[in-house]
């Protein structure tokens, strides 16, 4: 098999460019879709640990849930970014599709939810958007209803090459670590490690979010990294990186590459999204970026590295 390393058959022009304002709407209504999607999943899936039975998964052609028991049936459905369609496929062999188009929250809400009873699914979901200010619950909203199908190629070709690396990156680690998964909630691609010790009681909320939701999440040490298009206020696409509980010293500790930085406000690493669209080697600086905030969590948290990583990685 192939080492677990990046590919120099890579192309540069693989990571495309895509300013968040050039499509600020179409994201903030994708991000409130992705969020039906979502419930629908919380809804049919049992519980896993930290919720990660719940996120979004990056596929060939879009971005897709786990399989989904329904009585003896599985239900997956999928955002195909290539034919701009959601995908409703059982494994009886029913399928249906809704249309990725300018459309209101309200008005893809009702059509999927119709589409699902067409296929036989009864389910019922909590409309309130979550992680977000100002929401309108998902009948009611007929404010958001972009979709640039263009941009919406390009933010999943950038998660593409954002799931490659990633999971490159979590393959060096032994210990405790989360699958590479898109969390609808707060619209990001994520990959956490555990450091194997609980954490004290997470106190950080979230709009339409129970204080219990953001404990489960972060019931543990870890230093997680992820990719999000800009959204929430931040304004530009970056990768980030951060630690729960932040160690002392951690903003700041040695860091690579050149353009990443410690963000005060945040209180979490970044790396431009396109310092790395530019970069001569964008799969070196991601991966330079991923371990150096990661050794920043472990050295300055005294993990035992020894026990958690590769031999070959440390």
């Amino acid at each position: 098999m192939p080492p677990a390393s990046p590919s120099a058959t890579v192309a540069r022009d693989a990571w495309p460019a895509l300013a968040y304002k050039e499509w600020a709407d179409t994201c903030a209504t994708l991000h409130l879709w992705t969020q039906v999607v979502g419930k629908i999943q919380l809804a049919l899936v049992p519980r896993v640990n930290h919720w990660w039975g719940v996120t979004l998964r990056v596929t060939s052609r879009g971005l897709a849930t786990v399989p989904m028991s329904y009585g003896d049936r599985l239900l997956q459905i999928e955002f195909d970014f290539v034919d701009h369609q959601l995908k409703l496929r059982c494994s009886d062999g029913a399928a249906a599709t809704v249309a990725l188009a300018p459309r209101t929250v309200a008005n893809f809400h009702a059509d999927v939810m119709a589409r699902l009873r067409d296929l036989g699914i009864d389910v019922h979901i909590w409309t309130m958007p979550v992680e977000i200010e100002g929401a309108i619950p998902f009948e009611q909203d007929r404010t958001h209803a972009s979709y640039d199908a263009g941009a919406a190629q390009r933010f999943w070709r950038q998660l593409v090459q954002a799931d490659r690396v990633m999971n490159i990156f979590r393959a060096r680690f032994l210990g405790k670590n989360s699958p590479v998964h898109f969390f609808w909630g707060s619209f990001d691609l994520a990959v956490t490690r555990f450091s194997g010790r609980t954490a004290p009681p997470m106190t950080r909320g979230a709009p339409n979010v129970g204080a219990w939701v953001m404990q489960e999440a972060y019931s543990h040490e870890v230093s997680s990294v992820g990719f999000w298009p800009g959204n929430g206020g931040f304004g530009r696409a970056a990768f980030y990186a951060y630690a729960y509980p932040e160690p002392d010293g951690f903003g700041g500790a040695p860091l690579r590459p050149a353009a990443a930085y410690y963000d005060k406000d945040l209180g979490q690493f970044i790396l431009p999204y396109d310092a790395v669209q530019k970069s001569a080697s964008p799969d070196e600086d991601v991966l330079a970026f991923l371990q150096s905030t990661y050794e920043a969590a472990a050295n300055l948290g005294k993990w035992d590295r020894v026990a958690l990583e590769r031999a070959s990685q440390r």
